[in-house]
């Protein structure tokens, strides 16, 4: 007989009560791998979202650039912007494609900012709900080809 008590917990690994702590690292991981799946599949939206405004961007900004001045054309040749007309064409544009922007003409360069908000689909889980993204974009008013392959 022994006048030593053994303590709990402190036998051979079969007699330690594991219960529960599997269940916890599955926990963890689940979680771990469903935020990297939102990441990975909502980033992705963003990028899409982020492409898409880029080319309203750019195809608003080439409907501003149309917008001539043709008196001024057709007396001198030159190519001059008609600004309040550009700013209507790039807005005119812009609202069909239901997009918001702003849009600004410098001379005979019209830019054009679109603002989107794509939504989440998985992270919206941890608080996520939309993401924001923008592209600018400018186009110029030239006559004819000016370069190369163009």
């Amino acid at each position: 007989m022994s006048c030593f008590r053994r303590r709990k917990g402190t036998g051979t690994p079969r007699q330690r009560d594991d219960r529960g702590q599997v269940t916890a690292f599955v926990v963890v991981m689940v979680a771990a791998l469903i935020l990297c799946a939102g990441l990975v599949i909502d980033g992705g939206l963003a990028l899409a979202a982020r492409v898409r405004a880029q080319d309203e961007a750019q195809s608003a900004s080439r409907a501003g650039a149309e917008q001539i001045n043709l008196a001024t054309y057709r007396a001198s040749g030159t190519v001059v912007l008609d600004p309040a007309q550009a700013v209507s064409a790039a807005e005119g544009y812009l609202g069909g494609t239901g997009d918001r922007g702003q849009v600004s003409v410098n001379g005979d360069v019209v830019t054009v900012t679109v603002e989107a908000t794509q939504p989440t689909q998985i992270l919206g889980i941890v608080g996520l709900h939309s993401l924001s993204v923008s592209a600018t974009a400018s186009a110029t008013a030239v006559r004819g080809i000016t370069g190369a392959g163009q």
